[in-house]
């Protein structure tokens, strides 16, 4: 019987003090603010650019590089923030992840150029995924089949919220002054996220840990890395979460110069999205009950390879862009907010997939589950949204690859359960 499919016994699952049925709205708030911090991250930052870029000198090539560099550093120390929850615990992983990364955000305040900027950015990549990676474990940790999938979806659905808030309230912080005001906005929410997470339980207790050793926190990522299953769903969840992320990615640009908005302009992209992002958690949620996790990933998706498809054929349809709010502009975001509602069909299942997979090392499962995402994000940031952002229709064409690509993965992890069966 194959582990994605097949419950576990009870022996399996970490015993935890006082286990809630249900979780209460302050958990709910707390694992929601923790998974808003990369969202903050990036999208707070993209209505500054032009500030950045003129007082450095910089193209937008370059300025591209304060997303790719905290995605980069992000996935690299994602590897490493899951085991070491499964030998420390999760709060203290947590609490150390947010401290570090304040650190890194205040300093943004300081910077003197392009180049220190960019490093501080790294260093919050480096932490930030103490507080994302973890928060989705502690939510297995307590609970299990469909309310877990509940939280995870209503966790999703505060979390979709940032993407549309975020450059909305970047544009009114540069109303304050220059774009330091913008890192020291996000800063003060990393604090409350701070204080928030203090007064979490410790999910993981002493005797369900692993060893701290370098031997054994690196033998349980090969443990995880080596199994096909898990990077068959890994690659199906990378690939079909880029097919959003890439909108995200290519915002500055997108608003900017292929829609001809200005600074404080954002919400016209991100809201549709967050629409789309927010209706497809809540079916996820509802659905929790209704079928099971396999078939759910499934339907979101092939309808994501669709609204990919229904996206290519809007963005044809639009006439040129004049700046204002016009019907052309309405179809030129339609498009990704179907995708949106699409791909949140799969975000949370499929998580919940390969924390299931390995029990006993959830850490490291989430670790390695959000590395390949993470690396596929920082090159979507860095390198492929500035060189297919030169139409609508590229960006278009690109999302629906990888909706293909995504969808090809998942297909072939059900043959091979069909196969085995």
């Amino acid at each position: 019987m194959d582990p994605v499919t097949t419950p576990f016994p009870a022996s399996h699952v970490p015993t935890l003090p006082e286990r809630p049925r249900r979780a209460g709205a302050r958990i709910t708030i707390t694992l929601a603010s923790l998974a808003m911090i990369g969202p903050f991250t990036i999208d707070t930052v993209f209505p500054a650019f032009t500030r950045i870029g003129e007082e450095f000198a910089s193209d937008e090539v370059a300025l591209q590089q304060l997303v790719s560099a905290y995605l980069a550093a992000f996935a690299v120390m994602s590897i490493f923030h899951g085991p070491l929850s499964d030998a420390l615990g999760r709060k203290k992983v947590m609490i150390g992840g947010l401290i570090i990364y304040l650190i890194g955000m205040f300093g943004c305040v300081l910077a003197p150029s392009l180049g220190s900027l960019i490093l501080l950015r790294v260093l919050q990549g480096m932490s930030a995924g103490a507080a994302t990676i973890v928060s989705r474990v502690v939510i297995r940790d307590m609970f299990s089949g469909s309310e877990a999938q509940r939280l995870m979806a209503q966790v999703m659905m505060i979390f979709s919220v940032a993407p549309a808030i975020a450059p909305i309230l970047g544009g009114w912080l540069l109303l304050l002054g220059d774009w330091r005001w913008v890192f020291a906005g996000v800063g003060v929410y990393g604090l409350v996220v701070l204080a928030l997470t203090v007064r979490l339980p410790e999910t993981l207790p002493p005797e369900e840990r692993t060893p701290l050793q370098v031997r054994s926190l690196l033998g349980s990522l090969v443990h995880v890395g080596r199994s096909p299953v898990m990077l068959r769903i890994a690659a199906a969840s990378a690939f079909g979460f880029a097919a959003q992320f890439l909108f995200i990615a290519a915002a500055s640009i997108y608003v900017v110069r292929l829609l001809g908005l200005g600074e404080q302009d954002f919400w016209v992209l991100f809201v549709p999205l967050i629409i789309g992002m927010m209706s497809g958690a809540w079916v996820v949620g509802r659905a929790a009950d209704l079928m099971d996790r396999a078939r759910l990933i499934t339907i979101g998706f092939a309808g994501t390879v669709l609204a990919a498809g229904l996206n290519i054929v809007l963005v044809s349809l639009a006439p040129e862009f004049t700046g204002a709010i016009t019907w052309s502009l309405l179809l030129a975001v339609i498009g990704p907010m179907v995708i949106a509602f699409t791909v949140a069909l799969v975000f949370a299942p499929i998580q919940l997939e390969v924390l299931d997979l390995f029990p006993h090392e959830r850490g490291a499962a989430a670790s390695l589950g959000t590395f390949f995402a993470l690396v596929l994000n920082a090159l979507l940031a860095g390198a492929i949204a500035p060189m297919v952002a030169t139409s609508l229709l590229s960006l278009a064409l690109t999302s629906l690859a990888f909706a293909v690509l995504g969808g090809a993965f998942w297909a072939w992890h059900l043959h091979a359960l069909r196969s085995r069966a």
